[in-house]
C-alpha cells in the first residue's frame, strides 16, 4: 500500500492511497469462492456452481462491495502507518477502481492542531466566599415549607397568595386572539405569571363570579404581535384555595429523613446541605471564569469538523430545552446561533486534553470514592448508592470523567492568580444571568399569555 499526504489548507490534509491490484483481485476472488459455496442457482446443485457463472452473475456487485471495504480498511491502516490522528470523519473518493489496475482513492480530512498551552499564571479570577448564618437557614426552612405546602378550598373572596382555578377568554378588537384563552387554569395570585392587572383584578372575587378586565400588554412583551395592545379578558373564577404550610415539627423533620435530634438536628442537616450547595456553586462560578480566561489566552486553529459536531450537540440541547423540539424545526436554530459558544468549547476541550497529556493525569481513585460518597450522603442508604456506582460501569465512568475534569482544573488553579471576595450566601448560589439578547422570557412575560 502506497500512501502520500499533502496539506491543502490549514488543518486539512489530503491523503492518496494506492492498493495493489493483486490485493484487490485476491480479495474479490476469495469473496466469490465463498459465494460459490453457498449460492443457489437454477440448474446447479448448491456448491457446484462454476466459478465462471458466479463471476458473471455476481462479480460486479462483489467487486464494488470489496472495494468499499478495502478503502475503509486501507484508510485506517494508513492513518496508523503515518501516525495521524484525524479530527472528524474523512471525505473518501475513489480515483481508479478498474479491474486489473491498482485501487487508488483519496481521503480528505482535518487533523488536530498543535496545542501550545497558554501561560496559566496570566489567568486571573475571583472566588466567591460566604457564611451560612442563622438567617440563611431560616429562609431555607421557609423555602422547604413552601415546597411541602398544600392547598385547601375556601368559600371567601380571593386574596393575594391564594390559588384560583379560572376560565378566561381574551379579546383584541372584539376578536379572540391566539393564546388568549384558558380553561381550568390554576393561578397563584401575586405570582406575576400573567400580564400586569390580570391577577390584581381577581383579588376580592368569589368562586362563581365572572369579571371583565380591560388590560394592556407590556410594550416589551415577548410576543411582538401583542406588545402594547389593549385587550379585554373575561374571567370566571371556578374555585379558590388557600395555602396551608406544614408545621416545623417532628413529622416535618421526618419527611426529610431526620428521625432524632429534633429542630437542632434538622437545622444542622439543612446547614450542611447549604454549605455543600454553596461550595459547589462557588467552584462552578470560579471554573467558569477560569475557563473563559483560558479561551481568551489561547490562539489555535479550530478543526471545522469538531466545530460542526459541537454545534450539533448545542442545537440538540436547545431543542430538548424546548420540550424535546417536537414543534421546533432544527432549521429554525441556524449554526450561527451556536458557533461562538461551540468554538469556545472546542478550544477549551483541546487545551484541557493537552493538560491531561502533559501532566499524565488519571482519575484519582480516592477522589472518585470521595465524589461518590458525597453523592451517597444525600440518600437514606448511602452504602447501597456507593455499591450501585461501583457496580455500574457507565455511572462510574461518568464520575471518573467529572473527577478528571476537577483534577485538570486544580492543576490550572495552582498557577492561576485567584483572589477571594466575601459576599452573601444568596450571591454565591444565584444562577449566572444569561447574556443579553439570549431570548429568555422576562419574568412578567406570562406563562400562558
Amino acid at each position: 500500500m502506497q500512501v502520500s499526504i499533502e496539506t491543502t489548507k490549514g488543518l486539512e490534509r489530503k491523503m492518496t492511497i494506492a492498493v495493489p491490484s493483486n490485493d484487490v483481485d485476491n480479495a474479490v476472488n476469495a469473496r466469490l469462492m465463498e459465494a460459490a459455496r453457498n449460492v443457489r442457482l437454477d440448474g446447479f446443485r448448491k456448491g457446484k456452481v462454476p466459478m465462471k457463472v458466479v463471476k458473471t452473475r455476481f462479480g460486479k456487485g462483489v467487486r464494488q462491495e470489496v472495494v468499499g471495504e478495502l478503502m475503509s480498511k486501507s484508510y485506517y491502516d494508513a492513518l496508523q502507518q503515518e501516525s495521524i490522528k484525524p479530527a472528524g470523519q474523512p471525505r473518501i473518493e475513489a480515483t481508479s477502481v478498474k479491474e486489473g489496475e491498482d485501487l487508488t482513492f483519496t481521503a480528505v480530512f482535518e487533523v488536530y492542531p498543535e496545542v501550545e498551552l497558554p501561560d496559566f499564571s496570566r489567568v486571573k479570577a475571583e472566588r466567591l466566599v460566604a457564611d451560612v448564618d442563622e438567617e440563611n437557614i431560616d429562609k431555607m426552612i421557609e423555602t422547604l415549607r413552601q415546597q411541602r405546602q398544600t392547598w385547601e378550598d375556601v368559600d371567601r373572596e380571593a386574596q393575594l397568595k391564594d390559588r384560583v382555578n379560572i376560565d378566561y377568554t381574551g379579546h383584541l378588537d372584539g376578536e379572540v386572539f391566539p393564546g388568549g384563552t384558558g380553561k381550568g387554569s390554576s393561578l397563584v395570585l401575586g405570582s406575576e405569571r400573567m400580564i400586569p392587572g390580570f391577577e390584581d383584578g381577581l383579588v376580592g372575587k368569589k368562586a362563581g363570579e365572572t369579571v371583565t378586565l380591560p388590560l394592556t400588554f407590556p410594550k416589551e412583551y415577548h410576543n411582538a404581535d401583542m406588545a402594547g395592545k389593549k385587550v379585554e379578558f373575561e374571567i370566571t373564577v371556578n374555585s379558590i384555595s388557600e395555602q396551608k404550610m406544614p408545621e416545623v415539627d417532628e413529622a416535618f423533620f421526618s419527611s426529610f429523613g431526620i428521625e432524632e435530634g429534633g429542630l437542632e438536628a434538622f437545622r444542622k442537616e439543612v446547614a450542611a446541605n447549604m454549605e455543600r450547595e454553596m461550595r459547589t456553586a462557588s467552584r462552578n462560578k470560579l471554573k467558569s471564569q477560569v475557563m473563559d480566561e483560558i479561551v481568551s489566552l489561547t490562539k489555535l486553529d479550530v478543526p471545522e469538523s469538531l466545530l460542526v459536531g459541537e454545534i450539533s450537540q448545542l442545537r440538540n440541547q436547545a431543542l430538548q430545552q424546548m420540550g424535546g423540539g417536537k414543534n421546533v424545526s432544527p432549521e429554525a436554530l441556524p449554526d450561527a446561533l451556536f458557533r461562538d459558544q461551540a468554538g469556545k468549547r472546542v478550544v477549551l476541550g483541546l487545551v484541557l486534553s493537552e493538560v491531561v497529556k502533559q501532566k499524565k493525569l488519571t482519575a484519582d481513585p480516592a477522589k472518585v470514592r470521595e465524589a461518590i460518597e458525597e453523592v451517597a450522603s444525600t440518600y437514606e442508604s448511602p452504602e447501597e448508592v456507593i455499591n450501585y456506582y461501583y457496580g455500574n460501569q457507565e455511572q462510574l465512568a461518568a464520575v471518573e470523567s467529572s473527577v478528571m475534569e476537577d483534577q485538570v482544573f486544580d492543576a490550572i488553579l495552582e498557577q492561576a492568580v485567584i483572589s477571594e471576595k466575601k459576599v452573601s450566601y444568596e450571591k454565591v448560589i444565584q444562577p449566572e444571568q444569561p447574556p443579553a439578547g439570549s431570548g429568555k422570557r422576562q419574568k412578567k412575560a406570562g406563562k400562558d399569555l
